[in-house]
This record gives structure tokens, sequence and C-alpha cells, in this order.
């Protein structure tokens, strides 16, 4: 059986939003200009710089699935502008053209910006790094998988093998961050399954923007699309450290427009002991509406 490289799906689901909308696609753009932000300077476990890594692959001009380039769908994210960054440019410098001012450095109504209200959710020492393997907690994980997303569409870059890590944080476990994007990646299709309205043909469209995947990978997709949406079940396996991190990348894909989406979301953070107040928290940071009263 081909392995399943969950990691680059993650970061093709990330990379091109296909299960984002609404307000869904404000919190996908906030969570991954904070989290590319933070991991700019990020040692890999290839001993590279991740920022340089991921500079080079998008200003390289490499073509989306989407038929733009790579740039211009990040930044579409990032809420950002669309101009090409330079080839070999450091991460901070690509962020710098494409946020352009937008989604990273926004300011929350505290005051502070953006990127230190979602330290906590995304690693930078807090106390739910630990469910992440340590290391560049979930803003590690995202930067990989967007880096791996990236050289996976570079035509002039090879194809990243299943068992190629050397996008991973210095002091990663590399089947704890598969196991982890797993999490991740069922966290967004069953939010993004919430309402209902996930038919075939709009998981087409999914499976279609995700780029060169496997038939195996194509086929991960589809059982999790077509698996009954059990949150109790999903609840019981995230471990702990997780709760917060989870429940920010369920906002990723969900717009909050119907009973049954906000439903969803109150049962989550119920069986994930996230206290009303808290839930709400995140949402503001994330620019979601809150749910809770």
């Amino acid at each position: 059986m081909d392995a399943i490289d969950t990691i680059k799906i993650l970061g093709s689901l990330l990379g091109n939003g296909a299960l984002s909308k609404g307000s869904g696609g404000n919190v996908l753009g906030n969570i991954l200009g904070s989290a590319l932000g933070g991991a700019s300077n990020q040692q890999t476990q290839s001993g590279g710089n991740l920022g340089d890594i991921l500079g080079s692959l998008i200003g390289a001009g490499q073509q989306s699935t989407s038929g733009g380039s790579m740039a211009d769908v990040l930044g579409g994210l990032l809420g950002g502008a669309k101009q090409q960054p330079q080839a070999g440019g450091g991460l901070g410098d690509l962020l710098g053209s494409l946020i352009g001012g937008g989604a990273a450095q926004q300011q929350a109504p505290s005051g502070s910006s953006m990127g230190d209200l979602l330290g906590n959710l995304l690693g930078g020492g807090s106390k739910n790094n630990n469910g992440l393997g340590g290391a560049g907690g979930l803003g590690g994980l995202l930067g990989a998988a967007v880096s791996k997303y990236a050289q996976a569409q570079n035509k002039e870059a090879p194809n990243p093998a299943p068992d190629h890590y050397e996008h991973l944080p210095q002091g990663v476990d590399q089947k704890e961050a598969a196991e982890h994007a797993t999490l991740i990646i069922r966290a967004m299709i069953n939010a993004a399954k919430a309402d209902g309205s996930i038919d075939k043909e709009e998981q087409e469209k999914v499976i279609k923007k995700l780029g060169d995947v496997s038939q195996a990978e194509v086929d991960f997709i589809r059982n999790e699309f077509n698996a009954p949406l059990d949150v109790n079940t999903f609840i019981q396996s995230i471990p702990r450290g997780m709760e917060e991190q989870i429940y920010a990348v369920s906002l990723t894909a969900i717009d909050l427009d119907s009973n049954k989406e906000a439903q969803y979301l109150k049962d989550l953070a119920e069986g994930l002991r996230i206290e009303p107040e808290l839930a709400n928290q995140i949402h503001k940071q994330l620019g979601a509406p809150t749910i809770f009263s």
C-alpha cells in the first residue's frame, strides 16, 4: 500500500484554502500569517532556515493547481498584495510582500499584535506546545506543511517523498508530527461537514485542488469526507495539550452562518473542556464571530 503523506496533504488544504469559506477564510489567513511569520527563523531538520526554504520555493514562480502562482494563493489567504517576492528571499521579506500590512499585522482589541495573541495557540513555549511534539508547536508544523506543499507544486523541485521530513523543525518527532497532521486534517474536514453541505461535487473540488497526490492520498481524503460525523469519537482521539489548537484549526473550515455549525463548535468546545469565555477569546483573536453568551 502506498504511503500517505499527511503533512503534505495538510499543507495543500492550508495553501489552497479549499475548505475555507466566509469567516473560515479570515481565520485561516490569521493563523497562516502568524504561523509562517513566527517560523521564519526556525531551523529545520535539514539544517536550513524555514524562511529561506519557503521563500525560494514560492519565489521560483511555480504554478498552483488553480492556475495562479503560489505567491498569489498565499497572498490572497494572508490578505496581502499579489506581487511576486524575490526568489531566495527570507520568509520575513516574503511575508512582508504577501501580507502587505494584512492579517498577521492586524491589531487585536487589546492593542496587542495578532502575532502576540496567537503565540500560545501556535507554540512559542506555551503549555500547549507539549501537545505538538515540543519544538516548533503548531506554528512549526503548519510552516513545515506549507513548505512541503510548496515544494510539491514547484515543477523545478523534486516532489517530496512521504518520508521526507526535512522541512520539520529541529527536535520534532517525525511520526508524531504526521499523526498530529492527521488530526488537524480530520478537524478541518469535520468542521466543513458540520452544516451538511459538503456533497460529492464539493468534495471533488477540494480533491482537485490537492495538487500532486497519490491515489492512496486521494482515497484517504475521500474516506474522511465519507466517514460519519462523530464529534465524541473525534474528541477522544485528541491528545492532551492539543485541545485549543484543534478548536482553532476547526474554525478555519467553518463559516458561522448556521445553527448546525455553531452547535458543532459548542459540542467540540464542551468535549475539549474549553470554557465559553476562552472559546470566545479564540474566536476574537482569529477574526471569527463569537457564539457563546
